[in-house]
């Protein structure tokens, strides 16, 4: 169980410990759900992924998990930041993130905000059949396009992005005339974008990608005169959520990324690419641990139901994704695990299910529940659905633990509401 927690996780006699700080003091200072970031294990899978980077860069996928001191600290190991949208871009530029340790992407981009990443002058990623024109009508200098080479990548239907008819990017012929149309209008085109999809499981599909995003660039080359320097990506390395899954080390699937970019791009007659990652499950994902409060336990004929005081409006992936989870019970781990049961959350829903069997201490009302692999797309995700307040966040590390994000508050609810 312990192998999906966060490195510094341990069990000291009956209670669950993060980051050197017990869970259950954690959850009397702050409240729950609480989400719970352990500092060692994101610097660790940082390292990692620069490493295997080699002298490329790495920009973490801001929505993945959307927080100033994350970001800061991120940036303070080298990572820079994938931004979708102005308020992402808000949150970067407040970790003090500036020019190219940015990277500004979205289907949608508006001139706003085109013209908020120009002021920076961070690198944009055009997405779109006239995002040349607007970007240069902005100021923009440096640009990247993204193609979309037709490749289904074994995940979810619903985080799939590299496949033929996806809304992201352009197929090749459109994202060909996108880079002639954006060398018209002098813009710096530095390279190409792709992005197979999320939470993969395997290399296949980036592979084969990969292979076709090099004959994409050699086939501008040969119409265009003109030879990408940057190869873009993207990122969608996966995690363990249960133990029971089986996905490869998200280091060794950015090395072999890397170094397939750099011979796919050999082999088709071009100069080696400067190689830029965006991960961002793979960096805060383990980091992470979701603290419940047992509520109600009913044990009907059919299943032993546990309700917790938080659910789809802190975590909806269970819903949006069929995700797996599991669960430890972080005040009792030293106690037989004697009972199956379910987890659901307090939204009315009958959907609003964390974990469909999970092995515990027999449950009871005030058992404190740890929910790990939760660092990305929870709380990112979150909602005010049911008009429940959204979770604090804290940092631990070396028996300290830091507020990062403060609970929301019913005044917070209802601070926008006009009478």
């Amino acid at each position: 169980m312990l192998a999906i927690f966060p490195d510094t996780a341990a069990l000291e006699a009956t209670d669950l410990t993060l980051g050197g700080v017990s869970a259950a003091e954690l959850a009397q200072e702050y409240g729950t759900p609480l989400v719970v970031l352990c500092e060692a294990t994101l610097r660790a899978r940082v390292r990692a992924l620069r490493e295997a980077v080699g002298d490329g860069r790495v920009y973490f996928g801001t929505k993945a998990l959307p927080n100033v001191a994350l970001l800061r600290l991120l940036r303070e190991e080298g990572i820079g930041a994938d931004v979708a949208s102005a308020g992402e871009l808000a949150y970067a530029k407040a970790a003090g993130l500036d020019g190219d340790e940015l990277v500004v992407h979205g289907n949608n981009k508006d001139e706003a905000f085109l013209a908020d990443a120009a002021t920076i002058g961070a690198p944009v990623v055009l997405d779109a059949p006239d995002e040349a024109r607007l970007a240069a009508a902005a100021g923009v200098s440096d640009v990247l396009v993204r193609v979309t080479l037709g490749v289904d990548a074994d995940t979810h239907e619903a985080i799939r992005t590299g496949h033929h008819g996806s809304k992201f990017g352009l197929p090749p012929d459109q994202a060909r005339a996108l880079v002639a149309d954006a060398l018209d209008r002098d813009l710096n085109v530095v390279g190409v974008h792709v992005h197979v999809g999320s939470q993969l499981q395997d290399f296949d599909a980036q592979a084969e990608t990969i292979v076709r995003l090099a004959a994409f660039v050699a086939r501008c080359r040969d119409d265009l005169g003109w030879v990408a320097q940057v190869a873009d990506l993207g990122g969608g390395f996966g995690i363990r959520h249960h133990p029971d899954d089986e996905v490869p080390d998200a280091g060794e699937l950015a090395r072999s990324a890397a170094t397939t970019a750099r011979l796919a791009f050999v082999e088709a007659g071009l100069p080696q690419p400067e190689v830029w990652l965006e991960p961002g499950r793979c960096l805060v994902g383990r980091a992470g641990v979701t603290l419940y409060r047992v509520g109600s336990v009913k044990r009907l004929p059919e299943r032993t139901w546990v309700a917790v005081d938080g659910g789809m409006s802190d975590n909806p992936r269970p819903q949006l994704y069929d995700a797996r989870y599991t669960a430890l019970s972080a005040t009792r781990a030293d106690e037989p695990v004697d009972e199956v049961v379910s987890v659901a959350g307090m939204h009315c829903e009958s959907g609003d299910v964390l974990i469909d069997d999970v092995a515990l201490p027999s449950p009871r009302r005030g058992d404190l529940l740890a929910v790990p692999a939760t660092g990305a797309y929870t709380l990112a995700m979150a909602s005010n659905y049911n008009g429940v307040t959204r979770p604090a966040a804290v940092l631990v590390g070396d028996g300290v633990a830091t507020v990062i994000r403060g609970r929301e508050t019913i005044d917070d609810l209802l601070r926008h509401e006009i009478s």
